[in-house]
């Protein structure tokens, strides 16, 4: 029979049976074992020469349809197909010389701020890195099949019509899910005063568009979102770092500050990204004072919303002290961080111009992703989730600041994480922050040294680290690791010393 084309499956190999057929096929045409013409086996008789389901040759054989390669006729059977030929293709003219797009880009992309992370970009490829640089959930912490379930209820039930393009302010019931979860934890929010954004980027960005003219001061704290950092420097902004304590922003230094012009000063009164610190109740009561006798509006970063350790709960939220705090959330840390949805609460006053900007951005937000978002609030999935997440964030961080405690050098401080997923250490006064981040790199360790976090152009004596991306045996290994890359690093530092005479 002309149909024979001998091929095997390898019961070792990994991948599904049917991604074998299809490799194996897709080389015997290209080799020309199967050449043009060639009759394939029937998918009954194929399945049963593999020892397989049916199923599995069909789909295979759609795949390889899909591609080009093959073509049926109904009761004649299925073909090889003819390959293009490559010398039916146009020669192409050579190409003109290429534009010299340094000439063209931005001023504004001129900065040191944004180029801190190609600096810093990995360059030593390790084949078992411990990762404590990113900040989303391990795979295994994914609610795939609850998410999964309630996609498969949109898809079936609201059907084309989730496929459409989306309200520019978002889908009604998710802003109302919103802000009743945020009435709830104590944040005035009504549907209305919501904005559905892709993630809380796009909320940050959306703010400094409306707010940020280029040389505007912007105000953050000296160590802040790297994120944020990078998109006010991108906006023109002009960075004013705040110096602050355990409780918060300094208010004497906030108050002469608030002479030079200052349009926004972000926040992130909990879980403050790197440092993992909260500011106190009394501070905020001080910030918010501060905010509304200077005229400059506030912008709260609670990312890390939900995100609670053990302790009690934070203090009240600054925009449950004053209506005017543009208040900005996000699914990513505490749920699936591919939904890339967040979301803004705005005050009236602006939030016509944030909806003008969010429409010339992206036309609005997946209502696919909202909807199934909705769905999985409205069934209370989220409450079940956190209640499975929360215990094993604990746990990793605990693992990680019991080998933290073994393994680091003396000089080396931390705080103790009772909200968010995040570490900072605190190193010795002169430590040169981007050797240490270098020789962890080099014993497979990834961290975020503070320069990333720094609003000044130097950066801090401290790394940041995660322990929501690995688990507790490899925190563990990453911190034993770690603890000799300081070694490494602070020796270094301690033998320059010595040579400049310093004791």
């Amino acid at each position: 029979m002309d149909y024979q084309i001998g091929i095997r499956l390898d019961p070792s190999d990994q991948r599904p049976l049917y991604q074998q057929i299809v490799d194996q096929l897709v080389q015997r045409i290209h080799n020309g074992a199967l050449p043009v013409g060639h009759r394939l086996p029937p998918t009954r008789a194929l399945a049963e020469e593999l020892h397989t389901h049916r199923n599995t040759v069909v789909r295979a054989f759609d795949e390889l349809s899909a591609m080009g390669l093959t073509e049926s006729t109904v009761g004649r059977g299925t073909f090889v197909a003819a390959l293009p030929d490559p010398t039916d293709t146009p020669a192409l003219e050579r190409p003109a010389p290429g534009l010299t797009w340094s000439s063209v880009i931005s001023k504004r992309l001129d900065t040191e701020r944004l180029s801190r992370h190609d600096r810093l970009a990995r360059s030593v490829r390790h084949t078992d890195a411990i990762n404590m640089q990113r900040m989303q959930p391990s795979l295994d912490l994914l609610p795939v099949d609850s998410f999964r379930r309630c996609m498969d209820h949109v898809l079936k039930n609201v059907g084309a019509a989730a496929l459409a393009y989306a309200p520019v302010d978002g889908l009604p019931a998710l802003r109302s899910e919103i802000a009743l979860s945020l009435s709830r934890e104590g944040v005035p929010a009504r549907a209305e005063d919501v904005m559905i954004t892709s993630g809380s980027q796009q909320a940050l960005d959306l703010v400094s568009r409306a707010l940020i003219d280029p040389g505007d001061p912007v105000l953050l704290e000296d160590q802040s979102y790297s994120g944020a950092i990078s998109l006010f420097a991108a906006a023109g902004a002009s960075l004013i770092a705040v110096r602050g304590d355990e409780e918060g922003p300094d208010l004497r230094a906030l108050s002469l500050l608030s002479r030079r012009g200052v349009k926004l000063f972000y926040l992130m009164p909990n879980c403050r990204n790197p440092t993992g610190g909260t500011i106190s109740a009394v501070r905020r009561e001080g910030l918010v004072k501060w905010a509304r006798s200077s005229g400059v509006p506030v912008l709260e970063d609670d990312y890390g919303a939900d995100l609670v350790l053990d302790g009690t709960p934070p203090p009240a939220a600054m925009r449950a002290l004053d209506p005017d705090v543009l208040y900005v959330g996000t699914f990513s840390k505490k749920l699936i961080p591919a939904l890339r949805i967040g979301y803004l609460v705005a005050p009236p006053g602006i939030r016509s111009r944030l909806m003008g900007l969010k429409h010339a951005a992206d036309l609005g937000s997946s209502l696919l992703l909202q909807h199934a978002l909705t769905e999985f609030l409205q069934r209370g999935y989220l409450r079940s989730h956190l209640r499975t997440v929360l215990p094993e964030y604990r746990a990793r961080r605990d693992a990680l600041e019991e080998s933290l405690k073994e393994h680091l050098p003396e000089g080396v401080e931390w705080r103790h994480a009772e909200r968010g997923v995040t570490l900072w250490l605190m190193l010795p006064p002169g430590t040169d922050v981007e050797a240490v981040f270098r020789a962890a790199e080099r014993r497979g360790v990834l961290v975020n040294p503070g320069v990333l976090s720094s609003v000044g152009d130097d950066g801090v004596a401290g790394i940041r680290l995660t322990f929501c991306a690995e688990s507790p045996e490899r925190l563990r290994e990453g911190a034993k690791r770690l603890g000799k890359a300081l070694e490494e690093a602070l020796g270094q530092k301690r033998t320059r010393a010595s040579t400049m005479g310093v004791v």
